[in-house]
């Protein structure tokens, strides 16, 4: 009696020892943001079928379970690459991507946990290269820069959306040319801001100038118009009208009628 308890004593001590020792191995959380796939070292491999998600999780010692962060996640980039005419054109890009949940199993079989080097990265590198060996360096300075980026975007959105990751964002934070090139291409944008500027001055007095023709066309109209209306009668009504105007001032003192010229009316005595 006394040897079978000594003997599950021991067995209870060992039981304890190794499941201290395997803790780690056997009981895991898995935090906010991040989702497991589980390999089976004797049950046929990777489960790319049950994604694990957050929470506290019990797996066999024999097993492992590796963990992704699927909350989205920056990487930048910068490189030398060649323009369409061979120049060399050093840029610095931006990308967030995130894996997708449900395909965690698929993405750690062919690129692993470190699948933002083994794949974005190299991605990313591909896509630029492509894009940008399409364009001039002025282009990329200054025109065509915002065209740039949103075809490395689609271009880069497709390549890893095969690869079960999505990309939410691409961004071109810096294009840097050549000394003399960059010098070259500044010269020619200010020399297209003057022309431009000078073509409107050119404009605006064109347009000013055919202003004053119009304006001075109208009051030669209204002249004519005025003259072929201006009849004796009519001058001499108008005369009269003026004269009944003066008679109300104070200060008129005789008005004589039809003592003026043409038989307008006259005014004498002013004070």
């Amino acid at each position: 009696m006394k040897q079978n308890l000594t003997t599950v004593a021991i067995f209870t001590v060992v039981t304890l020892i190794l499941l201290v020792s395997l803790s780690s191995s056997i009981f895991l959380t898995i935090d906010a943001g991040q989702r497991g796939v589980l390999f089976k070292r004797f049950g046929g491999g990777l489960d790319k079928e049950r994604i694990y998600s957050p929470g506290f999780q019990m797996i066999a010692p024999w097993n492992s379970m590796y963990i992704y962060d699927v909350r989205e996640q920056q990487m930048e980039e910068s490189m030398t690459v060649l323009s369409n005419d061979g120049l060399d054109i050093k840029l610095d890009v931006t990308v967030r991507t995130n894996p997708v949940y449900s395909k965690i199993g698929d993405l750690h079989e062919k690129f692993g946990q470190d699948y933002l080097n083994t794949l974005v990265r190299s991605e990313v590198r591909s896509s630029v290269r492509k894009i940008i060996g399409r364009y001039k360096p002025e282009e990329l300075y200054s025109t065509k820069r915002d065209e740039v980026q949103q075809l490395i975007q689609k271009d880069l959105e497709e390549s890893l959306k095969t690869n079960h990751v999505e990309l939410r964002t691409t961004l071109i934070r810096d294009v840097a040319l050549p000394d003399k090139v960059k010098a070259a291409i500044e010269d020619k944008i200010e020399a297209e801001q003057l022309a431009l500027k000078y073509k409107y001055t050119l404009q605006q007095e064109v347009k000013e100038a055919e202003r004053k023709v119009i304006e001075a066309q109208a009051k030669a109209d209204a002249n004519r118009i005025l003259n072929a209306s201006l009849t004796t009668n009519i001058l001499k009504d108008k005369g009269i009208e003026a004269t009944l105007e003066l008679s109300r001032s104070p200060n008129t003192k005789v008005i004589v009628v039809g003592g003026g010229e043409g038989g307008l009316p006259l005014i004498l005595g002013n004070n």
